[in-house]
């Protein structure tokens, strides 16, 4: 092998090594780490961040990528060595436009902010973040500064999550998936009293939702060797290599959705981590393409495997039995149409399928009026509560359901609401694939079986990692760019059927 190139995997190896320690110690402030902690851990966190960049932006590893060139245009596009060298080029460039000592205060405030964000939303009062959330976007505006080449302000922030796409171009999917849901969500309104979804919401011990859980998301490929589920505040999935993949969850002890399809998505997402080739560990390679790809695992998971009918046909007697009192007497049948009930809501995380993209596209236009200077944070609340009523027709009671639901702006992910209704349109191209590879795929649901689905699923995709780009990845694994119309004939078959609209 050649000697410059096992010097490049070594001196990545290093940054990845960095990069993951920064995560564990993330997922632990997030599901372990008592409160007294989290000043320090900010500054660990902040110390790991800026000792990351400083190796990733070094001019020496710049040099070293650029006598790379004659050894990675002799190697074939797509193998790993040629996807490293490809990929490490791209990320040192970018890394050398942000100071290190701004990426360590952008890690240290979002630590804090996320501390204040818990504290705030358990108050319900969104004047206890303000000043965290300013401090936030302020760090965000200086970030953006480090680059003069976007033909918007929000481009930057996007390419974080999503690399290469354009504000522009989301605004063009949003659009068209208006056209076709608005009218279905309006449809569906004129019959909302055709679903019952009064059993989804009683008495539902949390040790009897976590057994559950883990029941299902068993038969996935969670296994107590690899994986872990914790309780947290807000679910999230998170690794530090593809052998420790850690998801969490959140129950309510009157409403069994929250725990039962959040951790069907998280468990959605640690898949994907998982499934990434081991030959890509500790290297830059060794994660999702993009977050639109990672939502699609997640949402494909939750919706299109955990709310389809040949899923609970396995599955329902089980709920039955783990329920007796809440679910004796439900049909199958009944518990299907109440999980796939069309009802806006306050919250993103148990809105419906048909809804949720409405609660998306609200986040996305607020972050774009923040970045602009159109939007004074202190006008978030108001600002919120006016679109919820206006695109979903919920008044919204209190911060706590309303501007402080989610942790993203807590943790500075400005930019990342998107990939979520980019997953969900992502998803349904790939579950087209899917289905047409394994045309038997639903009778191996009924039967309790999702590990070829699973397996098809990492050979098509997961393996890869970041091997290629975004655009790259979703032609290998769905034959084409992002399309909507997979996705709105899928809500038109299912939810046509569920209330008598075909």
């Amino acid at each position: 092998m050649n000697e410059k190139f096992t010097e490049l995997k070594t001196r990545l190896a290093e940054i990845h090594d960095i990069d993951k320690i920064h995560w564990v110690l993330n997922w632990d402030q997030r599901t372990m780490m008592p409160h007294g902690g989290a000043a320090v851990r900010a500054e660990q966190l902040a110390t790991l961040e800026k000792l990351r960049y400083e190796k990733f932006g070094a001019d020496d590893l710049g040099r070293l990528l650029d006598d790379l060139r004659p050894y990675e245009e002799s190697l074939p596009y797509d193998s790993d060595e040629a996807g490293l060298i490809r990929v490490a080029r791209r990320d040192h460039a970018k890394a050398r436009r942000v100071p290190p000592e701004l990426r360590a205060a952008i890690a240290r405030t979002a630590s804090v902010a996320s501390e204040a964000w818990i504290e705030a939303r358990k108050q319900s009062d969104y004047s206890l973040f303000l000043p965290h959330l300013q401090k936030n976007v302020e760090l965000k505006h200086k970030y953006v500064e480090c680059f003069d080449d976007a033909d918007h302000v929000y481009d930057i922030l996007l390419d974080d999550f999503e690399p290469g796409m354009k504000t522009a171009e989301v605004r063009a999917v949003f659009d068209d998936l208006k056209k076709d849901l608005v009218p279905l969500i309006a449809a569906i309104a004129q019959k909302s009293d055709a679903v019952d979804d009064s059993c989804l919401h009683g008495q539902f011990p949390v040790d009897r939702q976590r057994e559950f859980c883990l029941a299902v998301i068993e038969r996935f490929g969670f296994n107590a060797n690899s994986w872990r589920l914790d309780p947290t505040v807000h679910p999230f999935a998170s690794n530090s290599c593809t052998t420790d993949i850690r998801i969490t969850t959140r129950y309510h002890q009157d409403f069994i959705n929250a725990a039962l399809f959040g951790t069907m998505h998280e468990c959605g997402h640690g898949l994907y981590e998982n499934g990434v080739s081991p030959a890509l560990e500790r290297t830059p390679l060794c994660r999702g393409a993009s977050l639109g790809l990672h939502e699609s695992q997640s949402r494909m998971w939750e919706n299109l495997v955990g709310r389809s009918r040949p899923f609970w046909r396995y599955f329902f007697p089980k709920l039955q039995a783990a329920f007796p009192s809440q679910f004796g007497g439900v049909s199958m049948e009944t518990f299907y149409h109440a999980i796939n009930k069309v009802q806006p809501s306050l919250v993103r995380v148990e809105a419906d399928e048909a809804t949720y993209n409405l609660h998306i596209i609200l986040r996305f236009e607020l972050e774009q009026e923040i970045m602009e200077g159109k939007l004074a944070l202190r006008d978030l609340p108001e600002a919120w509560n006016a679109r919820m009523k206006s695109y979903l027709g919920v008044d919204v009671p209190d911060d706590a359901q309303g501007v402080l639901q989610d942790i993203h702006w807590s943790s500075g992910l400005l930019g990342y609401f998107p990939t979520y209704s980019l997953g969900n349109i992502i998803s349904c191209q790939i579950w087209e694939k899917a289905l047409a590879a394994m045309p038997d795929l639903y009778d191996q649901f009924e039967r309790g079986e999702f590990m070829a689905l699973r397996e098809w699923l990492r050979e098509a995709l997961h393996k890869h990692g970041r091997k290629f780009t975004p655009t790259e990845t979703l032609a290998k694994v769905a034959g084409g760019p992002i399309s909507v119309k997979p996705y709105v004939n899928y809500l038109k078959s299912k939810l046509g059927d569920i209330y008598g609209l075909n």
